[in-house]
């Protein structure tokens, strides 16, 4: 599947609200929107200048309803999904988010850390609507580089 517009990216991830909850530490699941509203939140506290940082922070809960399964597959379909419309370096850190992958690099470092902290973190990350403007932004951004190639 790849996406082709923000709507069809937001639609997925409001999909994700309530979805088979990933295992948390301690007793508890964590909600996928929930934790990737965190995850996002997290990275955006750390870099705030980073967009594409933080977009992949949220859309790697898509993985799950995509490919219901084995988290490498997860972490690919996302990836897959999202190339087209996020461009390359989302794709790269999505992908390279899956569990037990190699960290090429700091931003991959801090992507998994964020994820990780936001499976305990109890702070109200919003909702999925205020990344909306952050979507485009990055979409748009990729679309004029791509218009470039």
């Amino acid at each position: 599947m790849e996406l082709r517009s923000v709507e069809e990216l937001m639609d997925l991830l409001s999909a994700c609200r309530g979805a088979r909850a990933a295992p948390g530490l301690g007793d508890g699941r964590v909600d996928p929107q929930q934790h990737a509203l965190r995850t996002a939140a997290l990275l955006r506290r750390g870099r705030p200048a980073d967009k594409e940082l933080q977009v992949a922070g949220l859309v790697h809960a898509i993985g799950p309803l995509l490919r219901p399964g084995d988290g490498f597959a997860q972490a690919d379909c996302a990836a897959d999904a999202v190339r087209a419309l996020l461009g390359e370096r989302v794709y790269r850190l999505v992908r390279g988010r899956a569990p037990g992958a190699g960290l090429a690099d700091d931003d991959l470092l801090r992507l998994r850390q964020a994820g990780e902290e936001a499976r305990t973190a109890g702070f109200d990350a919003g909702v999925l609507e205020d990344w909306r403007t952050v979507l485009e932004l990055v979409a748009a951004r990729n679309s004029r580089l791509g218009a470039v190639d």
